[in-house]
């Protein structure tokens, strides 16, 4: 249930990858000489060489060693080589650190690949806000403006916890431009995004805050969360105001729906530590809902008695 398709690899600092030594591999080979997958010994980035005097360092990774998912879509002959170019400087921020784009003006990159962390992305319209959580494996992108915006807006992207993302910027996309693979994984993370907000505007859609706060809780548990007996633990730091503007409403109705789910034994703790009981058919069962046609006739927006079974004390 968790996301795994970032592992934490060993980061070093230096200005690239070495090249593979002659060394750098034992064992058998394959037909045409390729070495097999469990015995290749990959080199490793240098150690630190920057000042380490300085605010930021220059710190860099093995993109590969850090991203399975995008490992995977090589062979392994096709990915001894792109592991030697894919490399990318990486930025580590602190908790309620900000990121922004070091250059919002070049057209050449592709942001920035968040390795290990969690981010909020605030979009501000109209003294409104709406947020988004982003995690491993997501490109974090600045707001281009453009030529016929109409609609003042903000974005803001800050670090919930210690993150560390990889800078793709346009030296990066000319050392992997003769493997197109790469790309086309980034481009499929940013349409699986787009899909994930849409669920989240069809969650805040719903009349009943109660529904929406439990939704949402349950869409992020897909990625996030872990399966503990009888419920899923969601170990994310969300506030009531975070939730609040995850699904379109204010902290104080966020405050007194989630006091109602707790009393019903549907959504229990707090930030760090969220506790979803049973099912997503359990809970949508409790707050008096089967289907989402269903939903759309309640009128009397409360939450149904909690159902027992046989064997409930």
């Amino acid at each position: 249930m968790t996301h795994s398709g970032v592992s934490s690899g060993r980061v070093g600092a230096g200005v690239g990858p070495p090249p593979l030594p002659a060394h750098g591999v034992h064992g058998a080979r394959g037909a045409h000489g390729v070495p097999e997958p469990a015995i290749v010994d990959w080199p490793r980035l240098p150690e630190v060489v920057a000042d380490p005097s300085s605010a930021h360092p220059a710190r860099y990774c093995y993109l590969l060693d850090e991203d399975a998912d995008l490992a995977e879509a090589f062979d392994l002959r096709t990915r001894l080589i792109v592991r030697q170019v894919a490399t990318a400087r990486v930025l580590e921020l602190a908790a309620g650190g900000r990121w922004h784009d070091e250059e919002p003006d070049m057209p050449r990159d592709l942001g920035a690949l968040v390795l290990a962390g969690l981010f909020t992305v605030d979009v501000h319209v109209g003294g409104r806000t709406a947020t988004e959580l982003l995690g491993p494996g997501d490109l974090l992108q600045p707001l281009r403006p453009e030529v016929d915006q109409l609609l003042e807006r903000e974005v803001t992207c800050r670090a919930l916890a210690p993150s560390r993302v990889a800078i793709l910027d346009g030296e990066f996309l000319d050392r992997v431009r003769p493997w197109p693979e790469l790309v086309l994984t980034l481009l499929r993370r940013v349409d699986q995004r787009a899909v994930h907000l849409n669920l989240q505007r069809a969650v805040s859609s719903h009349p009943s805050l109660e529904l929406r706060l439990a939704l949402v809780l349950w869409l992020l548990a897909e990625r996030w969360g872990r399966v503990e007996p009888g419920a899923v633990r969601l170990e994310l730091p969300l506030t009531h105001a975070l939730l609040g503007r995850l699904v379109a409403a204010e902290r104080p109705s966020v405050s007194r729906s989630l006091a109602r789910l707790s009393d019903h034994g549907l959504v229990t703790g707090g930030a760090g530590e969220w506790h979803l009981a049973g099912t997503v058919e359990s809970c949508l069962q409790a707050l008096g809902s089967r289907s989402v046609e269903h939903l759309h006739h309640r009128t009397d927006g409360g939450l149904a008695p909690v159902p027992r079974s046989n064997g409930s004390q």
